[in-house]
């Protein structure tokens, strides 16, 4: 088998406050992506969420795995595709789509194959992908990163001067839960979604990218009275529980795709944190 998966619980606030360091990364940090001709996955007890990456040599298949208890991967669920390599494509039961770098593909539940592909292996696409769990199907779309909404937040003088790229997001493709989007710093900005937020309605995960070698950022999670932290490297991921913040600074300025799932598709519904009330 070309695929591989591990399994994260949820866990409580009240759990959280004192975890290690050492436990924080276990329970959050998902650090196997991006693994040469193999499909990886994470499946999340937060809303049964889950992130992964295929990097394709020869032709890999996305399998079904057993916490689905499913003939074939989508046929409960939607899956969120972002490209962070090469040239590739993916094909979804025969129908082929060419995604460069940066852009991004939705694939509905009720696709019964999906297989990725990399133009040249000798630069690889990387494909993150994101799922969660489908009531309906809608129909699949790519959404390349000059077809996203693009909204200019942030500024240089507070250092979160920053481009939110939305791209699977109501409006531009129709989906059960699934939102999926890019977010890209300036440079001399390494903030991210300051003034931080919680949303109890939905999970996140973030992943980082563009981080420059020797590079890392410091993600933020946690009660907004009670945060933690973990320091992440560049094509690593962490999961968001719903009562966490989910904000970082780094000692560079990067990228990180944001993907979510939950209660509602209100992309502002948010129950923003002052900063000076940050503890």
């Amino acid at each position: 088998m070309s695929s591989s998966y591990e399994t994260r619980y949820a866990s409580s606030p009240q759990a959280v406050k004192e975890y290690n360091t050492e436990q924080l990364r276990s329970e959050f940090l998902i650090d196997n992506l991006m693994e040469i001709g193999k499909v990886n996955l994470t499946y999340s007890h937060y809303d049964r969420y889950i992130a992964g990456s295929a990097v394709p040599l020869a032709p890999l298949t996305l399998e079904t795995i057993d916490p689905l208890k499913s003939s074939y991967f989508l046929e409960r669920r939607e899956l969120g595709i972002i490209n962070v390599g090469g040239a590739g494509t993916v094909s979804a039961d025969g129908v082929i789509y060419e995604l460069g770098f940066k852009d991004a593909l939705y694939i509905g539940s009720g696709n019964k194959e999906v297989v990725f592909k990399s133009d040249d292996i000798s630069n690889p696409a990387k494909f993150y992908l994101n799922s969660a769990p489908a009531h309906t199907n809608y129909p699949n779309q790519k959404v390349g990163l000059a077809e996203a909404n693009k909204l200019q937040l942030g500024s240089m003088e507070t250092a979160n001067h920053r481009t939110v790229n939305q791209m699977i997001i109501g409006g531009i493709v129709t989906t059960c839960q699934l939102q999926m989007g890019m977010t890209e710093l300036k440079t001399g900005s390494v903030w991210n979604t300051m003034p931080a937020h919680v949303h109890d309605r939905r999970m996140e995960v973030y992943f980082y990218l563009d981080i420059p070698e020797n590079q890392a950022v410091c993600h933020f999670m946690g009660q907004p009275q009670e945060t933690r932290h973990i320091w992440m490297n560049n094509h690593q991921a962490v999961i968001s529980p719903p009562w966490s913040i989910h904000s970082g600074a780094g000692t560079s300025n990067y990228t990180f795709i944001w993907g979510m799932a939950g209660e509602n598709l209100d992309y502002g519904d948010m129950d923003v944190c002052k900063i000076t009330d940050l503890r």
